[in-house]
């Protein structure tokens, strides 16, 4: 077993009528196996035909995993399985009336079965704990696995993560061996881990207990993850949040469940289910994609999710890019109202989307027409706080061509907002959709045994093209970039784009 290529463990979503438990329990991947042959043109909602075979199928094409079924069933106990497998984590079984009792147990339930299911594991890759040398004990303390989770099972995952696995710790820890749960890494699609929140009602009310729908309700979530104060999202300090990855929808209108009811009810800045800001884990890396909850244009069944998700699970290096604004400066007729003490209001979105050289697919997608863009309210530009635009994963085996440098590139926009002077909106000489600052730069990143070397390139300058070299500050944690990016015109632009890099260890 070599890090990174641990065995991954898929833990599907809700189910949440007995009819699709019962499909779901009916079919060997549980959807981890469901691909699609659509992708949405986002300009104007036409359909082109694109065949992605699946998360399931890439995995063994592109790095050699295999399944765990053989014969009719799953890998009988005693037997061994290599460290490149994936396992489905069955929990609905237990639920279905065909195959188990039929009786909806609690999350917690779901989350211990996940426990013994990753001991199980351990067992079929590492050998039994009872098997005498050293050669076993050495693979058991250094076994991992990465989990992979969709919707509801990011929630499992953190039930486990954040109450059952510690629980097991206090209770015997001489048998556990270890502080830290075996887990690599966590990716999660489009999982509420802030709850679910419904227009005109707000979170999930806790009374709604049919089929466990309370599993969605803040106060429920708090109780399962043992957060008793804090914000929900918490990891609660018992995982490495920079392990932990959420892949956040933000396609609400192509969610069709319950003839449309979801979506609507939800509304925008969801995938139709999730609202964004409930999307993702507390400070986590994290990518936004224009997909839907789920369904043919769904999240999993997306290239964008899938190469998202090998990126961060064996990908070379972190990248990190931020936004330093040291001033956006106001149109001089509000600029003179500010100097006069007048109220002066604005509120500024940023756009981003985020490539890598080769690819016609984004790896990350923020914009105002998709009620997804960066909302920057004028007193957090004032505070001079840097902005997160996104963190991503670079691959070497994934490179085009013969090219040595990793390439990825950035377009950013900064729109022009409607300002308020004393609570009325100054719209002179406004146009909607103007740009403060609107362009493409392109990356070429090298990695040397003990260095990196950057070089980029504007499309307004260069198009397509790196061309200047950036000097390099390491650091313990790796090495930082800075690009200045300035406009002088009114109103305009002093900020510097940073660009942290962070090499993997293996």
């Amino acid at each position: 077993m070599k890090p990174p290529f641990y065995p991954i463990i898929y833990v599907r979503g809700y189910a949440g009528t007995q009819q699709e438990v019962e499909d779901t329990v009916a079919t060997p991947y549980m959807g981890f196996n469901l691909g699609s042959t659509k992708i949405r043109q986002l300009w104007n909602r036409e359909t082109q035909r694109h065949i992605f075979e699946s998360p399931l199928i890439r995995l063994m094409k592109d790095h050699g995993y295999t399944d765990v079924y053989n014969d009719g069933d799953e890998i009988a106990d005693g037997q061994s399985v290599p460290a490149k497998s994936v396992w489905i984590y069955r929990y609905y079984e237990s639920v279905s009336k065909e195959v188990g009792t039929g009786v909806r147990p609690e999350i917690e339930d779901y989350a211990r079965g996940l426990h013994e299911l990753i001991e199980k594991i351990r067992d079929a890759v590492c050998g039994p704990a009872s098997s005498a040398g050293s050669g076993v004990d050495q693979a058991r303390a250094k076994f991992k696995v990465h989990l992979v989770a969709h919707s509801m099972g990011g929630l499992v995952v953190r039930c486990y993560l954040q109450n059952i696995y510690p629980g097991e710790q206090a209770s015997a820890p001489a048998a556990a061996g270890q502080n830290v749960p075996p887990v690599d890494k966590v990716f999660t699609y489009a999982t509420p881990h802030g709850g679910i929140d419904v227009r005109l009602i707000g979170n999930v009310p806790a009374f709604l207990q049919v089929n466990n729908i309370d599993n969605f309700n803040e106060k429920r979530m708090r109780d399962y993850l043992k957060l008793p104060s804090g914000p929900v999202t918490s990891l609660g300090g018992n995982f490495n949040r920079d392990d932990f990855f959420c892949l956040i929808g933000t396609n609400y209108r192509d969610y069709t469940e319950a003839r449309g009811l979801s979506s609507a009810a939800v509304g925008p800045m969801s995938d139709g289910l999730v609202q964004i800001k409930n999307a993702c884990v507390y400070r986590s890396p994290r990518a936004f994609v224009y997909r839907a909850h789920s369904g043919h244009y769904g999240i999993v069944n997306s290239e964008e999710g899938y190469q998202n998700l090998r990126r961060f699970l064996f990908g070379d290096v972190k990248i990190e890019v931020l936004l330093q604004i040291n001033n956006i400066s106001l149109p001089r007729e509000v600029q003179k109202a500010r100097e006069k003490d007048h109220e002066i209001r604005a509120s500024y979105h940023i756009e981003t989307i985020v490539r890598v050289r080769g690819a016609r697919w984004d790896l990350s997608r923020r914009t105002v027409g998709e009620t997804s863009a960066i909302f920057v309210p004028f007193r957090r530009i004032i505070e001079q706080r840097p902005l997160h635009l996104f963190t991503g994963y670079l691959l070497k085996s994934a490179r085009v061509g013969r090219r040595r440098a990793l390439g990825f590139s950035l377009d950013i926009g900064v729109l022009v907002p409607e300002y308020e002077v004393d609570k009325k909106w100054r719209l002179d000489d406004h146009y909607e959709g103007g740009y403060i600052f609107r362009d493409k730069v392109n990356f070429d990143l090298t990695l040397k045994h003990d260095a990196q070397t950057l070089k980029y390139g504007w499309d307004s300058k260069t198009p397509n093209r790196s061309t200047r070299a950036v000097e390099a500050v390491s650091s313990a944690d790796g090495f930082e970039f800075q690009i200045p990016i300035v406009r002088k015109q009114r109103p305009g632009i002093d900020s510097v784009l940073i660009i942290r890099s962070k090499r993997r260890p293996w």
